[in-house]
């Protein structure tokens, strides 16, 4: 049992004043400061060799088995440890089962590695404290928060050197807003524009918590064409049966995808704004996984149409490398955000020019400081060469799929997310002569072996690949399971997912071979 979850209170430790005071304001003793400066140095200089040491994947063992480690639900009346104890028991009995995420091994969601750097901007901004909901709590911060975003929002939508320095700092025009992720950026975006239908491909699950929190039928999902982007045909046709049929229905917006969830694709832009503005829709892109590759002069094209958005979304949490949790939201319009202004007051008074006026956050870190910080770090070529790295690192790896005869590559990647199962050869060939039913027989085994094979890598903890499942031909009764990878760490290379690619093989040959 983890020594977490087993110490008791130490009898010597009482919570009073002068302790408290002590436990406020500095460390508790000599001891402690020691072992504070020994972790946090390692931390603070050298995360992934720290963590490389420390942490696989993540160890071994059964989250039922931890889950019997931490039952114990009493608040001792007295403090149980000094921050010392507490910081080498998270080091040495919590940090082994968590999942190490900067691992190169790790390339199965979209949580990857964050520069060294990103933890010092980070413990500066806890430290501070600031609140950008309002000046009286963040003064600066807020100036340089709106600064930031109007150098995202150049990059989006590229207006006049005039544009931006009318609306960097003026305090009457919003170019975007922070806020806390994807999910509730995409929620804001739904209440500028109403909420009665929303138009969208494949639900992302941004887009999905947001229908929850309004309301999901008034979520349309269109059909996927054969390259898994917006079917514009279906599309077309949607729009013009909800405008023609009775009742008619009003179309407040169309989601365009810019880096899918499960496939990295990204839909056709600029076909979807000429839609738009033909009838007159709001046309909002989710950025939130894609929207970093407009760093790229080599790979921007493969975002041509966004700057036609009315609204984008990115997460800083992604492709711009900072630490849970940071989403954003860009209006192409300054007078947008006006649309849910609000005031209290107690906080957004009547005549002040608090950034929280604008934005359905209420409370919220400064996320900007950091991402502001890690563009001047960085530079726009520094986040290019990491886009082209993921990019060119996953066309490669869909060859090395192509070539080995136990794998098929289901999604080839557009961007850095593709998607692929164990299928032999054989089954490849076979299932292309079927018919339906013995087609989906098939799929049905095949699915039971990628399930399973998913598992038994993640348990073993030496590398890691997400899972996902499409449907095949449209067809509700047959699905396939597929394993689906994420490269986005620089340290990730094609000899790393070639040792995956062997992994998945031995775990298939010697334990699921026999189940199909």
């Amino acid at each position: 049992m983890a020594e977490y979850a087993t110490i008791q209170p130490k009898t010597d430790l009482v919570a009073d004043w002068e302790r408290l005071f002590k436990v406020f304001i500095r460390p508790e003793d000599d001891d402690c400061r020691a072992t504070l400066i020994k972790y946090m140095e390692r931390i603070l200089f050298g995360l992934h060799d720290f963590l490389k040491k420390n942490v696989g994947i993540t160890e071994a063992r059964s989250l039922k088995d931890l889950s019997e480690s931490f039952t114990d639900t009493l608040i001792s009346e007295n403090p149980e440890k000094k921050l010392a104890d507490v910081i080498t028991c998270l080091i040495k009995e919590i940090a082994p089962h968590a999942v190490n995420v900067a691992s190169p091994y790790f390339v199965g969601h979209m949580t990857s590695a964050i520069p060294f750097f990103m933890v010092h901007l980070k413990t500066i901004v806890a430290a501070l404290n600031q609140n950008v909901v309002k000046l009286e709590t963040s003064k600066v911060v807020s100036i340089i928060e709106k600064q930031v975003i109007a150098k995202i929002h150049r990059m989006i939508y590229d207006k006049t050197e005039a544009f931006y320095r009318e609306h960097v700092q003026n305090a009457d025009t919003s170019l975007g807003a922070f806020v806390e992720g994807g999910t509730t950026a995409a929620y804001d975006r739904a209440q500028h524009v109403s909420d009665v239908v929303v138009a969208l491909r494949d639900l992302l699950s941004s887009m999905g918590a947001g229908g929850r929190i309004t309301h999901q039928e008034d979520i349309l999902p269109i059909d996927l064409d054969a390259s898994n982007k917006i079917n514009i045909h279906h599309l077309k046709n949607t729009i013009s049966r909800l405008k023609t049929h009775s009742p008619r229905t009003c179309i407040l917006a169309i989601v365009g995808i810019a880096g899918a969830t499960e496939t990295g694709t990204v839909d056709p832009l600029e076909q979807i704004a000429e839609i738009c503005s033909r009838h007159k829709i709001h046309f909002h892109v989710d950025a939130a996984w894609g929207g970093a590759t407009l760093f790229s002069k080599k790979y921007r094209h493969l975002l041509s149409g966004i700057d036609f958005a009315d609204s984008v979304t990115i997460d800083g949490h992604k492709q711009f490398y900072m630490p849970m949790s940071c989403g954003m939201l860009y209006f192409k319009d300054p007078l947008s955000m006006d649309a849910i202004a609000y005031h209290a007051n107690y906080v957004n008074r009547w005549g002040s020019v608090d950034l929280g006026i604008k934005t359905l956050s209420g409370s919220r870190e400064a996320n900007s400081l950091v991402l502001d910080c890690a563009l001047k770090i960085m530079g726009a070529k520094g986040y290019s060469l990491l886009i082209d790295h993921g990019i060119e690192t996953a066309a490669d790896f869909a060859e090395e799929i192509r070539s080995r005869d136990n794998f098929q590559l289901v999604t080839p990647p557009e961007l850095n997310i593709l998607t692929y199962r164990i299928c032999p050869r054989n089954l490849q060939n076979r299932l292309m002569r079927v018919g339906a039913d013995e087609r989906r027989q098939i799929n049905q085994k095949l699915n039971a072996v990628n399930r399973d094979l998913q598992r038994i890598q993640r348990e073993a903890g030496s590398s890691f690949v997400s899972r996902t499942k499409f449907k095949v031909n449209n067809d509700p009764d047959d699905e396939i399971v597929v394993l689906r990878s994420v490269i986005m760490n620089p340290m990730t290379t094609i000899s790393i997912l070639r040792e995956i690619l062997d992994e998945q093989e031995e775990i298939f040959l010697k334990q699921l071979q026999h189940l199909i």
